[in-house]
């Protein structure tokens, strides 16, 4: 029986595990951390602040949806692993693991720091934030390029599948029935395209700023797998903040422009040797699948089991469904020629 963990019975359950001394002074103070799992950080009088996480089996969505707990070991060895990939303090560090509870515990991040996604929507649109990230993800993507040991280590897609494809695309055939042979024939060609690293929920709630440090969280949906996936489901994120913001959306488009930019400087960046690194899949065809990514991640946070909570209004929804839905018929060549259209359907 796995043993749930609460803000209320945290502290307890550290003393009893001996991560914290009997008399010590903490507070356990639950965060607003995705819908999957559970996450306190546990405030220290005396060492260092620290946060732990547990799997859910049930996420806390209003379709019911469910997921395997051991998904909780991917993000920690995935974590691990980034601290290869990325400067140092981009990733929390691993502190230790309760493999009975499917819990494990966290390096706490700075506890002033700004979540990017509030940043957004704040209408603060920091350019330099786009260019590190762009990088970042770049690095991820190209540093793990046909990793034998990555694709044995992390191959299986049962949990991607579960938080992200069924969910997400196979969902919204549901309200889009006209694309079901699309979206099956997107599912086949990702299949199709298991070449890196991929996270899976690079997204503006999962980065984290402090001072003038970025900070990545929340890896449990990371695979081998296509790298279009990751960029389709940032982009998203960032063209569905330009259609909430209206005529202000042309500073979220200038964000999609900035970190295409950095991606793509740094996936085909020289090496120590002073050679191009070999890239499997030149632009045109990255850029092209992408946007097919673009267009279904949009669709599923207006028609998917997990919706984004800022565009509560109808015409809102329906912009989104127009536009997605305009990529998918009519699909654009380039990412500039996407945002382009958004630009014209939005001054129409």
């Amino acid at each position: 029986m796995v043993r749930e963990i609460t803000a209320q019975n945290a502290i307890d359950y550290l003393k009893e595990m001996e991560q914290l001394s009997p008399e010590e002074d903490a507070v356990a103070e639950a965060l607003a951390w995705g819908v999957s799992n559970i996450v306190i950080r546990i405030d220290r009088r005396a060492g260092d602040d620290f946060v732990i996480k547990q799997s859910r089996k049930q996420l806390r969505t209003q379709a019911e949806w469910f997921s395997r707990l051991e998904r909780i070991w991917r993000e920690l060895e995935v974590m691990q692993e980034l601290q290869n990939l990325l400067p140092a303090g981009v990733v929390p560090r691993v502190l230790f693991e309760d493999r009975d509870n499917y819990l494990f515990a966290m390096e706490a991040i700075d506890k002033d720091h700004k979540v990017w996604k509030a940043e957004l929507l704040d209408g603060k649109f920091d350019l330099s934030i786009a260019s590190r990230l762009g990088r970042y993800l770049g690095a991820i993507h190209r540093l793990s390029f046909r990793n034998q040991s990555f694709q044995e280590r992390w191959g299986d897609w049962e949990i991607f599948d579960q938080l992200r494809i069924d969910p997400f695309y196979r969902y919204i055939v549901k309200a889009h029935p006209e694309i079901k042979d699309w979206v099956n024939d997107l599912i086949t060609e990702m299949e199709g395209n298991r070449i890196c690293l991929v996270l899976a929920d690079f997204s503006p709630k999962n980065i984290l700023i402090s001072g003038d440090q970025i900070h990545l969280v929340d890896f449990e949906t990371a695979h081998y797998g296509d790298p279009a996936f990751d960029l389709g489901f940032f982009l998203s994120h960032l063209v569905l903040k330009a259609v909430f913001f209206r005529e202000r959306g042309t500073h979220c488009i200038q964000l999609v422009e900035r970190f295409w930019e950095h991606y793509l400087a740094e996936i085909h960046s020289l090496t120590a040797s002073g050679e191009k690194n070999t890239f499997p899949m030149g632009q045109q065809e990255l850029e092209r699948r992408t946007i097919r990514h673009l267009a279904a991640c949009m669709l599923s946070r207006v028609d998917g089991k997990s919706t984004v909570d800022y565009l509560s209004e109808p015409d809102m929804q329906d912009q989104v469904r127009s536009f997605a839905l305009s990529l998918i018929l009519d699909p654009p060549a380039t990412i500039q020629q996407s945002t382009l259209r958004l630009n014209e359907m939005q001054n129409s």
